[in-house]
């Protein structure tokens, strides 16, 4: 069981007990957070959101605020004396996935079956 989750504007693939560094989220250090806007999921069948998949929410902990390796941005014009280096590290935090929730609800609400127009000219027949 998987699903497609957005976190802080990037989509994530993510699965029970999974730690990831996601981009910094507000919160401190042990505290829970949920996520609703779900794009795709798998448990069995594939449930795809348009845009997204409403009553299933991902459940994650904080485990740390950390910062990246530091990026080197280094610009150089030749033959000017031009040259300039900067550096770049990105705050991140370590979450770790507890749940996937909402699966049992939409078993509940089975949808009507759908039927074609070809199948629907068969069984007039």
């Amino acid at each position: 069981m998987f699903a497609i989750v957005e976190i802080a504007g990037l989509q994530y693939k993510v699965e029970q007990d999974q730690k990831l560094f996601v981009n910094r989220l507000k919160g401190d250090k042990g505290g829970k957070v949920s996520f609703d806007k779900i794009l795709l999921t798998v448990n069995g069948a594939i449930t795809v959101g348009a845009p997204a998949v409403s009553g299933i929410t991902v459940e994650a902990e904080i485990l740390d605020h950390v910062k990246a390796d530091k990026v080197i941005v280094f610009k150089k014009k030749r033959r000017k004396g031009y040259e300039v280096k900067n550096g770049h590290r990105q705050s991140l935090t370590q979450i770790k996935i507890t749940g996937i929730t909402g699966f049992d609800a939409k078993k509940a609400e089975k949808p009507a079956k759908k039927t074609t127009k070809k199948a629907d000219a068969e069984s007039a027949e």
